[in-house]
């Protein structure tokens, strides 16, 4: 019975991770796939090959038993006529529920191809929970206010950088009487910026879990590393740029713009894949947390505030975002690619280098802040240098909309699942969980 157990809340936890794969994946490609710089199906394999080495290469080894401090399980035992088993059982069954309405959320919110926060999903379903099982006192409401400030904080602080690059790129470079010679002359400043901010971001993030184990890898030397990459960088682009687009400022103005767009093709490429292989380094705990802790709980009957997680788990949780960003990736990258504005490859590496270095940022300075919402707010600065004319404001009031029901209700869901599985499935959890 313990094994069947295990076995259908893995079917739920593959179940999220394709949820993750279907929703949150496809908005790191979504800028290369819009511009028009990869086809959907060559955006599916690099993000899936970065995806996969992120989650299971990188992706940590031990997690958290509830996501981002939520909710304190010790608090479950202090329950009146609440002993340690029958804490564990609902541990377990409140696990369950939460992953399973969470993904249940990004299920439908893939349908309508709307972009959402996975973490906020599972922490929203995980709240739920928690207030039905202990009470509103068990929900860490600080937390919480800090997740519904990074509603506002990460769009808007993603759409300013994104719009101050893009009018950058604009002014000194596609605005020019010969854009040519002006991209041979900024273009490796871009380069620069975006090789530090993504080396610095792909550490910090991306290798966060292994950055333990690297002793010479502290915060100076990192950013010597991500300068000198930078500066090695920026040279040779100033001579791959050089040799792309000299002689070309003859030619008509819409023939050198069409050059200069296609220098930016393998940076948009280049900063998409990056911020892939940092999602799924980060983001796969939040299929495989849950069931990890879930997992452990039934094997020792014991709550801990932490569970190490089998290189099976891992692997488990890479295949399902990668085989969700095959399936059903398409229509997230349709939506964040195309409906919200127009993107060109200089646009699409203007909204990652800022929705980069905001994340960065935010995650150096402890705020929860989305990868989802910096992007989608990047790409709306990018619109909105153009002129209020140059977003569809349908689709934004759309995916804003959806960005403010995500908590509660993931949280509506798990709260009726695990009263549900309590009523149907206390008795016969606890048993197992006794017996160990």
């Amino acid at each position: 019975m313990e094994l069947t157990i295990i076995l259908c809340t893995a079917a739920i936890g593959l179940y999220m991770a394709w949820n993750i794969g279907a929703n949150d994946v496809a908005n790191s490609m979504a800028d290369a796939v819009g511009s028009g710089s990869v086809s959907v199906k060559q955006a599916v394999i690099l993000a899936g090959i970065c995806e996969f080495a992120g989650a299971v290469l990188v992706g940590s080894s031990v997690t958290n038993t509830v996501r981002k401090g939520i909710v304190d399980p010790s608090l479950l035992a202090t329950l009146p006529g609440i002993d340690a088993s029958a804490a564990a059982t609902i541990m377990v069954i409140g696990m369950t529920a939460a992953l399973l309405s969470a993904a249940l959320f990004l299920n439908f919110s893939s349908i309508w191809g709307l972009p959402v926060s996975t973490t906020h999903s599972i922490v929203g379903a995980i709240a739920g929970f928690g207030i039905v099982a202990a009470g509103w006192s068990a929900v860490n409401w600080g937390k919480m206010g800090q997740i519904v400030a990074s509603w506002f904080i990460s769009p808007v602080a993603g759409g300013l950088l994104a719009f101050v690059i893009f009018n950058f790129i604009s002014k000194y470079i596609l605005g020019q009487e010969k854009p040519t010679q002006s991209a041979i002359r900024y273009t490796p400043l871009i380069v620069f910026a975006l090789t530090a901010v993504v080396t610095m971001a792909t550490i910090y993030k991306g290798l966060k879990h292994v950055i333990g184990d690297i002793p010479w890898l502290t915060d100076n030397n990192t950013l010597y590393l991500a300068l000198g990459l930078a500066l090695i960088m920026a040279i040779l682009s100033r001579f791959w740029v050089q040799m792309k687009l000299k002689d070309k400022s003859d030619l008509p103005i819409s023939n050198q713009l069409e050059l200069v767009e296609e220098i930016y093709v393998p940076l948009v490429i280049i900063s998409s894949c990056a911020v892939a292989f940092a999602h799924g380094a980060n983001d796969v705990a939040n299929a495989i947390g849950p069931f990890a802790a879930i997992a452990q709980i039934l094997q020792s009957g014991t709550i801990e505030m932490k569970v190490a997680v089998p290189f099976w788990i891992l692997c488990m949780g890479g295949a399902g975002i990668v085989i969700g960003l095959a399936t059903y990736g398409y229509r997230v990258m349709e939506t964040v690619g195309t409906k919200i504005t127009e993107i060109t490859p200089s646009r699409g590496v203007a909204a990652d280098l800022a929705a980069t270095t905001t994340v960065l940022i935010c995650t150096r300075l402890s705020l929860p802040v989305s990868t989802t919402h910096t992007l989608v707010g990047a790409i709306l600065g990018i619109g909105l240098a153009r002129g209020l004319g140059g977003v569809n404001r349908k689709v934004v009031t759309s995916i804003f909309g959806s960005w403010v029901i995500t908590v509660p209700a993931a949280a509506l869901m798990s709260m009726i699942l695990f009263l549900i599985g309590k009523y149907f499935f206390f008795d016969m959890i606890r048993t197992i969980i006794t017996q160990q």
